[in-house]
């Protein structure tokens, strides 16, 4: 699935708009720039395997009930930070879209084995006419 491919319907998103902290004077004590993208991914038509892999993804931003939450407070504007949410919540979903190749279980061979015992005993070797030779 290519992330071209994927669209969340309008009606499982919801944003909520809060009083954000940080700068921006007076204008941060009277208008609600922050803001919270609430995505309920049952409603979304996204596979199973990508919403497994998305909650994965999201960690604590994802709630028992299935819905991830997006917070966005880093611009001044609110139609920055809706935005910066989107594209976040784009990467996510992006991110979660690459299935993750599996391991495939590889055995050294005899001839390798063997290779590693006999250098490892060349080694020791090495090391032990390192050593002081004793009037034994």
């Amino acid at each position: 699935m290519r992330p071209e491919d994927v669209t969340i319907p309008e009606d499982a998103l919801s944003e909520t708009f809060l009083a954000a902290t940080g700068p921006g004077g007076q204008n941060v004590n009277k208008v609600a720039t922050a803001v919270e993208l609430r995505v309920d991914l049952a409603a979304s038509a996204l596979p199973d395997d990508v919403k497994a892999r998305l909650i994965a993804l999201a960690g604590r931003r994802a709630t028992s009930d299935g819905i991830l939450l997006i917070d966005a407070r880093e611009y001044r504007t609110q139609s920055q930070n809706r935005e910066a949410a989107r594209a976040r919540l784009l990467a996510l979903v992006e991110q979660a879209l690459h299935r993750p190749k599996t391991r495939t279980k590889t055995r050294p061979t005899k001839a390798a084995k063997e290779r590693r015992l006999e250098s490892k005993k060349k080694r020791g070797m090495t090391k032990d006419r390192r050593r002081r030779v004793s009037d034994d």
